[in-house]
């Protein structure tokens, strides 16, 4: 970003403009941290998903297994060769596999699922550098009294010099309570 102090004419900007741009800048940081905080979020949430299905489909797998292994072992009992009941218990634990090696996949994906770091520290690192900035001080202006001059100053100041200034802010500020 270039500074705003630096460029041609910014002596030139009214106070007006210069709220103005301070808004707008602020305004389009504040889009880009909510942004990025989507963008972070959105990355975990498909992570969440990917290894929720992953043990869902696990746990489905390990449902089937249960009832052909049932079968296998109660054919398994009921001959003595290698006949039906090996075929169900080896389909069977063929599913008790693929069930552990999903489960451990989704172990996986989900450990990978964080809080979203880059919003965090940008938007700390925001806070901290608005904390830093303190309002210009205003002198306080009592009725009757007039604003300091400098020395060399214009024929406005000067007028300023002889009438009275009556500070607004605390006027209003009085006005309310």
């Amino acid at each position: 970003m270039s500074d705003p102090g630096n460029n041609a004419g910014s002596a030139d900007r009214s106070l007006g403009q210069l709220v103005a741009s301070a808004t707008a800048e602020m305004s389009a940081l504040v889009h880009d941290e909510i942004a990025l905080a989507k963008a972070e979020v959105r990355q975990d949430v498909r992570r969440g998903a990917i290894g929720s299905v992953a043990f869902i489909v696990a746990g489905v797998l390990a449902l089937f297994a249960v009832p052909v292994l049932s079968f296998g072992a109660a054919y398994w009992i009921h001959t003595t060769g290698l006949g039906l009941a090996w075929c169900f218990g080896i389909v069977g634990l063929a599913f008790i596999v693929v069930a552990v090696l999903l489960a451990l996949f989704a172990v996986a994906k989900i450990k990978k699922v964080k809080p979203p770091e880059k919003s965090i520290a940008s938007a700390k690192q925001t806070a901290a550098v608005l904390q830093g900035v303190k309002p210009h001080p205003r002198p306080a202006v009592t009725a009757g009294t007039s604003l300091p001059v400098a020395s060399g100053s214009t024929l406005t100041g000067k007028a300023m010099e002889k009438a009275p200034v009556q500070d607004k802010a605390s006027a209003v500020a009085r006005s309310s309570t």
